[in-house]
């Protein structure tokens, strides 16, 4: 695969070079592995839109979606070798590449809401963070949201012993494979592209996931119980190959980078949209029953999950972790 990569890093290159290119559109691959109708999908487009009309078609700019071109475990070394231009990965996805800051989003319960949420990622902790993925050869352009995680599986997810002896499909992540773990479950990393299938035929018994990822890869249809935990959230980065960014004359960037901000407003204003939305889908298909933890039952999985944030401290960072909660204490919606 990695020659793949490289073979088709060596085309974008060649596509680029020349006197022609001066002339050409700058073209901006895009690529991600959810559908086109999803939050992700949608601000994608939006940003397909918005930059190729602020740069009067100077920009090009092509998306991918549903892993058309590289699954979870690709994408990232298909950006950084510059096969790709952008990707919007989760947050998860930057822990196995050596970031592994960013799996301080995938703690449970450290992100209640979503206003919360933008205490961290629109002040200086949100800055600080994408600024390490400098010497990854990627700039962090701005977070996405999707929304909060709700657990399915085949047998009723009430309390902690439930999880126990369950298989369940995980994005690549220590934080996410350690949850599991606490609860007595198999983690089993997976792409995004092959869950669906994976459940259906029981090599996983469950997953956790957003109801506007759940419903558009049809995970209901396959999964007997979905149990609304808003346990964990998922988040998206938007990076673009560093390289390819500095390169770029400065009045296309700038106008990129407006185009980028306003792309997020759009993200994060739908994704609560999408995923109430989704959820509603989900409910009147009657092919999953819905699970609402009692109050009794979300204080049960919240005690379960705690000892996470001190086995995770090390990996993670202790203090990146008290900057987290310092910067959401006192939010109220």
């Amino acid at each position: 695969m990695r020659k793949l990569i490289l073979a088709a890093a060596s085309i974008t290159a060649l596509t680029l070079a020349g006197p022609a290119a001066a002339q050409s559109p700058i073209v901006i691959k895009f690529s991600h592995v959810v559908a086109t109708n999803t939050p992700k999908g949608l601000a994608a487009e939006k940003f397909k839109e918005l930059a190729e009309k602020y740069t009067g078609g100077k920009v090009k700019v092509e998306v991918y979606p549903n892993s058309q071109l590289y699954k979870d475990k690709e994408e990232l070394e298909a950006l950084q070798l510059g096969a790709v231009q952008m990707l919007a990965p989760s947050n998860s996805k930057f822990g196995p590449i050596g970031v592994k800051e960013f799996e301080v989003f995938d703690l449970p319960y450290i992100l209640p809401d979503l206003k919360t949420l933008r205490k961290v990622t629109d002040g200086p902790l949100g800055d600080k963070l994408l600024k390490l993925l400098d010497s990854k050869g990627m700039t962090g352009l701005a977070y996405w949201d999707n929304g909060f995680k709700q657990m399915s599986a085949n047998k009723p997810l009430h309390m902690p012993e439930d999880y126990k002896g369950l298989k369940f499909r995980i994005q690549s992540s220590k934080v996410l494979e350690a949850q599991f773990r606490l609860l007595g479950a198999t983690p089993q990393v997976m792409a995004f592209s092959e869950v669906y299938q994976a459940l259906q035929t029981g090599v996983v018994d469950g997953q956790e996931n957003t109801p506007s990822n759940m419903y558009t890869q049809k995970f209901y249809e396959v999964q007997k119980y979905t149990a609304l935990t808003n346990h964990g959230y998922i988040g998206y980065v938007v990076v673009v190959n560093k390289k390819f960014w500095d390169d770029l004359p400065a009045d296309i960037r700038g106008q990129l980078q407006k185009a980028m901000n306003e792309a997020t407003v759009y993200a994060n204003k739908i994704s609560e949209t999408e995923n109430a939305e989704a959820l509603d889908e989900i409910k009147k298909s009657g092919k999953t029953e819905i699970i609402n933890p009692t109050g009794a039952e979300m204080a049960a999985m919240q005690k379960a999950m705690d000892p996470l944030y001190q086995d995770m401290a090390s990996r993670v960072g202790k203090q990146l972790i008290e900057d987290v909660r310092k910067t959401t204490q006192g939010v109220t919606n």
